[in-house]
């Protein structure tokens, strides 16, 4: 049986100036999680925040925070976002070299395990590790700005990612980050994707719309039998 599908709005395209209310008005509107994505202008071309501000928007919601690091290195990191109150953890695989390691760290501090994969780098990375996580982010843009035109070529590799994990017996989750909305979730969800990340789709017009900019993208998604 398929995972139940959860919306995961991106505080990247928030009111930065209003993040608590931003927070509170996306988890009254329906969020499943809270998906924050961390950026240090090092290993992607942006700069966003830290451990600081994941704790002083946690007693805002309590829906999952979804940590998402684009950091390099990441393990120098890990205790303090796992302080912060972030629920997951996902690094990249593209970010440092013992990806084992940054990965029995996050399951050691006693956090859901998540790691990453570009639009570019090959499936076969995860391999050795897919046993290790929770949760396979495929990118669906490359990642470093939000409000991207979604690369058609993620829904292959979630199918790809799906298959990898049922050969193995496992049923963890996939999700996709970048250029997500109601055009794509239904083929998204179809080929197993079950955890969509939504920045702009979501945010771009205000609170007022976000419950139904969301229910538009969950529609979309269940309407198409995976």
């Amino acid at each position: 049986m398929p995972n139940p599908l959860l919306i995961a709005p991106s505080i990247l395209s928030a009111d930065f100036a209003r993040l608590g209310e931003e927070v509170r008005a996306l988890d009254a509107a329906g969020a499943d999680w809270i998906h924050c994505d961390v950026m240090d202008g090092h290993f992607v071309p942006n700069i966003t925040f830290g451990p600081d501000v994941v704790q002083a928007i946690r007693p805002h919601t309590d829906k999952v925070l979804d940590v998402h690091l684009m950091i390099s290195p990441a393990d120098n990191y890990l205790e303090a976002f796992a302080m912060s109150g972030a629920d997951v953890i996902t690094v990249h695989a593209e970010s440092g070299p013992h990806l084992h390691r940054s990965l029995q760290t996050i399951r050691g501090l006693g956090k859901q395990v998540g790691v990453t994969l570009n639009p570019a780098t090959p499936l076969a990375v995860i391999e050795p590790v897919i046993r290790l996580v929770d949760l396979v982010l495929v990118m669906s843009v490359n990642p470093g700005f939000g409000g991207q035109a979604f690369i058609p070529d993620a829904v292959d590799r979630v199918a790809a990612v799906r298959r990898m994990a049922r050969d193995r017996g496992l049923s963890l989750r996939i999700e996709v980050d970048g250029g997500v909305g109601p055009a794509n979730a239904g083929a998204l969800y179809a080929a197993g994707a079950d955890t969509l990340v939504a920045g702009s789709a979501v945010l771009k017009d205000g609170p007022a719309h976000y419950r139904a900019r969301m229910e538009a993208i969950r529609a979309a998604a269940v309407n198409v039998t995976p």
